[in-house]
């Protein structure tokens, strides 16, 4: 990683928001109410269209300092000055300093690249993608339902990994944990984990109900 010397910063708005880690291609629907946030949105919708979201911390009364920038694409301005917003993420950054904390907070931040992804986490994404289809087929023995796999799941490593992990990890704290790290393969292998631990118990569930149903 660079040293944030190293690198040139930029200043972005700041919106902490609690039990929300957005990630890169993720999209992220907002309702906009309380007045500094919509001060916020009208400056960026005149400037770049970008601010930075953030994982609140209830437990220290701040948030994280790793983020995703999220792009704002439709808007909807409701009579009473209040908005719906549909955005989508798309880079992360890490907070080096806070420069403004009123009305809404601003941050100079660095921007996060993975590193460039190697032959083992493309392998690791293909093992990814098996586990995937194999926990969407179990799903689908045990509700008696057909579940297509999404038609906007990734290919590509790094994507697939920010996919996965916005959607298959019920815990902030593990997001913000995935979100954090810059290896795509390190990120994989976590989710790896999580999906193999997944199938096995979907797995077991299955058995049992073709055990009950024998009977």
């Amino acid at each position: 990683m660079h040293s944030p010397s190293s690198v040139s910063l930029c200043e972005l708005p700041l919106f902490p928001l609690p039990d929300v880690v957005l990630f890169p291609g993720r999209p992220l629907p907002l309702h906009i109410f309380e007045d500094r946030y919509r001060l916020m949105i009208n400056t960026v919708l005149e400037n770049d269209r970008k601010f930075g979201v953030m994982l609140w911390n209830p437990t220290r009364s701040g948030s994280v300092n790793v983020g995703c920038a999220a792009q704002i694409g439709e808007v909807v301005r409701l009579k009473d000055g209040r908005m719906n917003i549909m955005t989508v993420g798309i880079q992360r950054f890490r907070v080096v300093e806070i420069v403004k904390q009123l009305p809404y907070l601003v941050g100079k931040v660095e921007w996060l690249e993975d590193s460039t992804p190697d032959s083992e986490a493309t392998y690791v994404g293909c093992m990814v993608d098996k586990a995937l289809r194999d926990v969407v087929s179990l799903a689908n023995k045990l509700t008696h339902k057909e579940n297509l796999m999404p038609d906007d799941m990734p290919s590509d490593p790094v994507l697939l990994s920010y996919w996965v992990a916005s959607l298959f990890f019920n815990s902030s704290n593990d997001r913000q944990e995935l979100l954090e790290l810059c290896n795509t393969g390190e990120r994989l292998r976590k989710e790896l984990t999580l999906l193999d631990s997944l199938k096995a118990e979907l797995a077991a569930r299955a058995a049992i109900e073709d055990a009950f149903r024998r009977h």
